[in-house]
């Protein structure tokens, strides 16, 4: 079952509500939606729980977020520091290392856009020293720590950031993120920035001078660099550019859902072709497919299936992009601000209020495994996907 250490820690048990911070009631993180009935034997699922103990299982991009109850309270409720981290929810996760962007997107401490280096600043160090004050999860900078938390019953923590416009014009900014523990940065999010154009735009201006120099650093320190939320020219770009591997963290195939948000096929080969590696994404209303009327784990497999026969089942991973919540509610309050409606244009849809079978941490990457057992992947397969396929590019990407 791989569950982790749990001493029964919640955010900031060294404060007192109330007095030290805002409380907001939150969201009921597991079973907030029906149950998803995957339908396994019981040797099939006994397979599933055996590979989960076994072997090496790391998520390219997942939260411990949870929402406020009320969706009306969601804007205040990121405007103050004290944001919910469901420690209780990655124990039972059965996941052995996460790359978190700490909602970074969604922090609007100083302004109502977020994005912005104090606020990412501020955002981290609340969260760090959260962390500090408890045992299930711990902070990783190598593949060695990565290895450890298997070993130890314990999470590792990737931090990572959605997207390097915080930089604006000041590459030493990457040394600094570095310092404060940062092994993994988007290029752009769906806006474009000083680097780059993001998949939100119009016109793909591609990887800027200044971007280009980044890549460099980034490759130098020993940052892993994410495209996920790059326009197609500037992905390609990026890719021409840096020497070391790059990493789609949470992405899916246009071919099979045609909307900016997706990746079409020469970004996915060529991000593979450099050695990169592919995090099958399950954020509400991103990995759909014509062949479902909701989204569902069956549509986000199908991306996963289509990707690996493109590119070969050594460069795909699971990347879900969950937290507990109302992921949804979520979108809707912040598009304006982050242009996710802009960036899943294209396909006309009914949109679908969560992703059953994937809806938080604790079932997505589970129940992804136990999708694989069902449909007849073998348990070295499934070993590479899961994690193996990952590490291998980490080993080479932080190598410095």
């Amino acid at each position: 079952m791989n569950r982790k250490k749990y001493d029964g820690y919640t955010s900031f048990d060294y404060l007192k509500p109330h007095e030290d911070y805002r409380v907001f009631e939150l969201a009921k993180a597991i079973h907030r939606v029906p149950q998803y009935g995957m339908n396994l034997t019981p040797e099939q699922s006994k397979a599933a729980d055996e590979i989960l103990e076994k072997h090496l299982i790391i998520s390219l991009r997942d939260h411990g977020f949870i929402t406020p109850h009320n969706q009306e309270h969601m804007l205040d409720y990121c405007r103050q520091m004290h944001t919910f981290f469901h420690y209780e929810g990655l124990a039972k996760a059965g996941i052995d290392a996460i790359f978190e962007n700490f909602m970074d997107g969604i922090v609007i401490l100083t302004s109502k856009f977020g994005l912005k280096w104090d606020d990412i600043i501020l955002n981290l160090g609340m969260r760090l020293c959260d962390i500090a004050h408890q045992q299930t999860i711990f902070i990783a900078n190598s593949v060695s720590d990565i290895k450890a938390a298997k070993r130890d019953g314990r999470i590792a923590l990737i931090p990572s950031l959605e997207a390097a416009g915080i930089l604006e014009n000041e590459i030493d900014r990457v040394d600094v993120l570095y310092g404060f523990g940062i092994r993994c940065m988007g290029i752009t999010y769906n806006e474009a920035n000083t680097l780059g154009s993001g998949l939100a735009e119009e016109k793909d201006g591609g990887l800027t001078s200044f971007g280009k120099r980044v890549i460099r650093r980034m490759n130098k320190v020993g940052m892993a660099i994410d495209i996920s939320h790059c326009g197609d020219k500037t992905s390609m770009d990026v890719i021409q550019c840096s020497e070391k591997p790059v990493l789609l963290t949470h992405a899916g195939a246009r071919a099979l859902w045609n909307t900016p948000r997706m990746k079409p096929d020469k970004v996915l080969k060529a991000c593979t072709e450099a050695g990169g590696v592919i995090g099958i994404c399950a954020a509400p209303n991103t990995t759909l497919t014509r062949n479902q009327s909701e989204h569902c784990i069956e549509a986000v497999m199908e991306h996963l299936e289509y990707i690996i026969h493109l590119v070969g089942i050594d460069h795909v991973g699971l990347g879900p992009d969950t937290f507990y919540g109302d992921h949804v509610a979520l979108q809707h309050a912040f598009d304006e601000s982050l242009s996710i409606s802009a960036s899943h244009r294209g396909e006309a849809f009914e949109e679908s209020p969560y992703v059953a079978g994937l809806e938080n941490p604790t079932e997505a990457i589970r129940n992804m495994v136990r999708w694989m057992v069902k449909h007849g992947y073998r348990e070295e397969e499934i070993s590479k996907i899961t994690g193996g396929n990952v590490l291998r590019a980490l080993e080479e990407i932080w190598s410095k």
